[in-house]
């Protein structure tokens, strides 16, 4: 038989369970999105509701300004990447959610501080000393000028942007945080993280904005690469400013999945920057390195919360599975091997991407349950709550059809030839 079938029909057969993830995916997708248009739009006030019941039952009406603009977000960019979701209820109901935002998120206007908490009619109940809100308000601004060419989004995305840039980089106390003595100055790696993301947000397709605040993401890189503790043995959640490990329990605490969304954060940046050997170092601490010590070896999954030092981490909920981390580690690993071409990152996707399904997903109700216990039952059945709303879920769905739908589109290596037959030596004749 010659070599070269064996290896054509490995594969043929990768090929066919690519298309069949692709196709589980988009299906999956297709099932979430809908659980969202038909259960959280608020047409009375717009915007949306967020905590839902396993059936979709809104439960509480209070509304969250990051998950008012991821949802905003999430609708705007699947309005403009996917075909089947370029209708008019999707972008109405994005530009409800952003007219929302516009209205109500900001505190004090002209002050540019958010809201973390709003009553339904938009009255501020909580407020946050930190950038998330103002985050999310900003990708949720610049994803509606793409989809609806409005330049009034752009607009206040870019000043709300360059307003995070400063309290991060130049004067924090606008945050509201008081410095108390005893408090360690500490950074923790969601910061430089955030605006990575809004770097590669604003970045996308816009040749000004990118050069702008290249300078920026070369900086978050760098900051995120200062997690790197313990001669690269472990990526820790909180370093000090100065990018060395802290004392105590905060200086050792781990979130596997964090990490993971952290990885494929840096690999976008180092795919655009072309830096194969920062890559590399991406994928073995950012991607390998929290899944080989984050996966539970008895139940599957993810843990949440870590100990460097093996102490028992502090956080009542360190041992169960949420539904988030194990969205991020599906989109890094299918990243890190649609780059590489890596088989070990594919078979890490598989393996994560069959745990969730089977874990998170509700078939009955449809989206997916976010809190498990660590066995994988269902601690918590509501589908939306303060944390959880319209946005890790769809995200990792979309990204990883894309990514599917790329892979499948690359034409199949040809097989090696088929060596010819060595002439016969006339001696042995």
């Amino acid at each position: 038989m010659s070599k070269g079938l064996p290896a054509r029909q490995d594969m043929e057969k990768e090929r066919e369970t690519l298309q069949a993830w692709k196709e589980r995916v988009g299906q999956e997708l297709d099932r979430v999105v809908a659980f969202w248009m038909e259960h959280s739009h608020d047409q009375e006030h717009g915007g949306f509701f967020t905590c839902l019941g396993r059936e979709g039952r809104v439960y509480d009406d209070l509304k969250y300004v990051w998950l008012q603009g991821r949802q905003v977000w999430m609708y705007c960019r699947l309005y403009r990447t996917f075909e089947r979701f370029r209708h008019a209820q999707l972008l109405d109901a994005a530009k409800a959610g952003g007219e929302f935002l516009l209205r109500y998120a900001r505190v004090a206007p002209p002050g540019k501080k958010c809201a973390f908490v709003l009553t339904r009619d938009g009255r501020p109940v909580k407020v946050q000393r930190t950038i998330f809100s103002e985050c999310f308000y900003t990708m949720a601004m610049n994803e509606l000028w793409r989809a609806t060419g409005e330049v009034r989004y752009q607009t206040e995305a870019v000043e709300m942007m360059d307003q995070i840039v400063h309290w991060v980089q130049e004067d924090a106390s606008g945050l509201g945080r008081p410095q108390l003595q005893g408090a360690p100055a500490a950074e923790p790696m969601a910061v430089p993280m955030m605006l990575l993301n809004l770097v590669e947000q604003l970045g996308e397709a816009d040749e000004e904005l990118a050069g702008k605040y290249a300078e920026l993401g070369d900086w978050c890189a760098r900051r995120i690469l200062q997690h790197v503790q313990r001669d690269g043995q472990a990526v820790l959640e909180n370093v000090s400013e100065g990018g060395k490990e802290l004392p105590g329990c905060l200086g050792r605490q781990q979130n596997p999945g964090h990490t993971l969304e952290a990885g494929w954060f840096l690999l976008r940046h180092c795919i655009r920057k072309g830096d194969p050997e920062l890559r590399a170092h991406v994928v073995d601490k950012f991607l390998l390195l929290p899944f080989h010590s984050g996966w539970d070896p008895d139940h599957g999954g993810l843990f949440y919360f870590q100990d460097a030092d093996n102490f028992c981490p502090t956080q009542l909920e360190w041992a169960m599975k949420l539904w988030w981390p194990h969205s991020e580690a599906m989109i890094a690993f299918l990243m890190g091997y649609s780059d590489s071409g890596d088989p070990v990152l594919l078979r890490l996707f598989y393996q994560v991407a069959e745990y969730t399904f089977r874990q998170f997903r509700d078939p009955e109700y449809g989206e997916w349950f976010g809190y498990l216990s660590r066995e994988g039952k269902v601690a918590l059945s509501i589908k939306g709550g303060p944390f959880k709303g319209c946005f890790h879920v769809p995200r990792c769905l979309a990204m990883c059809e894309e990514m599917l739908g790329a892979l499948l589109s690359r034409p199949a290596p040809a097989p090696a030839p088929t060596p010819a037959p060595t002439p016969a030596c006339r001696g042995a004749e």
